[in-house]
């Protein structure tokens, strides 16, 4: 009886700490997520020595999803092919989904508390080192660059979820023409109406 209580409580911290990130980011007080899971503080610690810990599981699915695109682009034959693979995917995915959103919202700041993070590095930096080696990816590209693009991404804010999806297609052709050593006159996916606001 005690383990269901206990895994019940995981669960409900869970759900709660992946609500409280989504709405208000990882600065949200342990205190606020262990009311909402009607769990005291402490025994979010037993769960979670850190709140580091509580973040990458409230996250799992998503920096799992992060890993096996990575994977997916360096797997490929083509180098560039592989980079076009992974900003693509990274910005549809970061379009439809709101949790992945929230994972990405800080990671420049909080890039660190990833367990997956050395590995998913070291894959992103090589692909990025072969794109550049055959001459596609621009000397100058940085990692930073692929994390602005998709913290950037986030300024697409469109409803229905339909439109937000075809505008960052588009965003994200534009970003890789830029991206491209040496651009070429690839078509663009159709424009969006953008609603201006005054």
């Amino acid at each position: 009886m005690r383990r269901t209580d206990a895994e019940h409580n995981r669960v409900r911290i869970l759900a709660a700490a992946r609500v409280a990130f989504t709405v208000r980011g990882y600065g949200v007080p342990m205190r606020e997520i262990a009311r909402k899971a009607e769990v005291s503080v402490a025994t979010i610690y037993r769960h979670f020595p850190t709140k580091e810990a509580l973040i990458a599981e409230a996250f799992a699915e998503e920096l799992a999803l992060c890993s096996s695109i990575v994977e997916e682009g360096l797997a490929a034959a083509d180098p560039w092919r592989g980079f076009v693979l992974v900003l693509e995917k990274l910005t549809e995915v970061h379009a439809r989904e709101q949790g992945f959103r929230a994972f990405v919202a800080q990671l420049p700041r909080k890039l660190d508390f990833v367990a997956d993070r050395a590995r998913t590095l070291r894959m992103l930096l090589e692909l990025i080192r072969r794109a550049k080696e055959t001459g596609d990816l621009r000397p100058d590209f940085v990692l930073e660059d692929l994390v602005l693009a998709l913290v950037a991404n986030e300024g697409i804010q469109m409803e229905p979820a339909s439109a937000r999806v075809a505008a960052v297609r588009r965003f994200t052709a534009l970003l890789l023409q830029s991206f491209r050593a040496h651009p070429a006159a690839a078509p663009l996916p159709p424009a969006v109406r953008v609603p201006f606001r005054a």
